[in-house]
């Protein structure tokens, strides 16, 4: 049983980079394999296909690669917020969509893969004066209720935008009907610090069981209460795409 006070947190000076880049390389792995009616397929993030995901992941990517063109992003994104319930994340999560919408499904990998490198040395970049800094995290829109109400900049460039890749991996298998193979050197490390940020955020005592590659056992406190469920389906109730219900219903950011 490991207590979430000796799991070591993913950070800058640890795995982040190593495990940003394992999360591309497996998702390319995946799409490299992918028919041309799978990229058709409808996904779990309402209104988008595996094609608008890949969309989606090549217009963050590319965001973080180049400072100008986040600044595009962010910029379409506050200007168009009110279309999209006040969330302008979801705005420019759009506008990521729409930006690739061209592109056949060779082009969208080959524009991935392009760009995969770049992102995550960008997010390495990221000096230690901004990653300080924090910021609200929008309601309304797409962001589930339970959702943590503010994110620093270091956070989001070292974990929470290589939980993004790597759930957007779990919705394309999910939608295609594909094996998500799982190692928990990778995906078990991922888990493992979502399971440490969702325990400090509530603070309540548990005892947890997560079944699968990516799993474990986990425990904070004494008499608390026991949960038992499969590692994926864990990370999708705390990142809104399944219900949770007690502690369950406490988000973290993907």
């Amino acid at each position: 049983m490991t207590t979430i006070d000796t799991i070591r947190r993913i950070s800058r000076d640890g795995d982040a980079e190593r495990l940003a880049t394992a999360a591309y390389d497996r998702l390319l792995v995946l799409l490299d394999d992918l028919s041309p009616d799978e990229w058709e397929a409808p996904t779990e993030c309402p209104g988008w296909t595996v094609a608008d995901m890949v969309g989606h992941l090549i217009g963050a990517a590319k965001a973080y690669a180049s400072v100008r063109e986040q600044v595009r992003q962010q910029v379409w994104g506050f200007r168009h917020r009110k279309d999209y319930g006040g969330n302008p994340m979801d705005a420019y999560n759009d506008l990521q969509v729409m930006d690739h919408r061209a592109l056949a499904p060779g082009e969208r990998i080959a524009a991935l893969r392009e760009v995969a490198g770049p992102s995550v040395r960008g997010r390495m970049r990221v000096p230690a004066a901004l990653r300080r800094v924090s910021g609200t995290v929008s309601p309304g829109g797409s962001t589930a209720p339970g959702m943590p109400a503010r994110e620093t900049v270091g956070h989001l460039v070292d974990v929470v935008i290589t939980r993004d890749v790597w759930a957007h991996r779990v919705d394309i298998a999910r939608a295609t009907g594909r094996d998500l193979p799982l190692d928990p050197a990778t995906d078990g490390v991922i888990v493992a610090d979502v399971v440490a940020e969702w325990g400090s955020r509530h603070g309540q005592p548990f005892e947890l069981t997560l079944t699968g590659p990516a799993g474990g056992s986990f425990a904070q406190g004494d008499g608390g209460q026991r949960l038992e469920l499969d590692a994926v389906e864990f990370c999708r109730a705390l990142s809104g795409r399944a219900d949770g219900e007690g502690l369950l219903g406490v988000r973290v950011l993907f």
